[in-house]
């Protein structure tokens, strides 16, 4: 994904799938805690449904819309950890095996946190 797009400007956006379906609207947007990158969303995929963590690399951020290089189910079927808090290396692990994605490489050690909410201060 773009790295100079202010994750901020993310939220409220609409997400799609591969196929161009609506999967739902981004509903919060998790940084890495080492770089500040963006990784994770939260996709409310529905009134009376739960968010759903989408990863934003490969994702792209085009005409104002989140597309995810991912089928609908795939998505929805996503590791449910819940939201507004950190995701715990093991939970971003889960994540990046669900979606088959490589994980990244370890950075700062066993105690690593990622996930820090865009817009929150330390």
């Amino acid at each position: 994904m773009q790295t100079d797009i202010d994750p901020r400007s993310l939220i409220g956006r609409k997400a799609f799938d591969r196929e161009g379906t609506k999967i739902g609207t981004v509903d919060e947007v998790y940084l890495d805690d080492a770089t500040g990158v963006p990784e994770w969303a939260a996709v409310r995929t529905g009134l009376f449904s739960r968010d759903a963590f989408v990863p934003l690399e490969p994702s792209e951020f085009v005409e104002d819309t989140l597309r995810i290089p991912f089928d609908r189910a795939l998505i929805k079927d996503a590791p449910d950890f819940g939201v507004g808090r950190h995701l715990s290396p093991e939970q971003e692990l889960q994540l990046y095996r669900h979606y088959g994605l490589d994980s990244p490489p370890e950075e700062t050690g066993p105690d690593r946190d990622f996930g820090r909410l865009a817009g929150q201060d330390e």
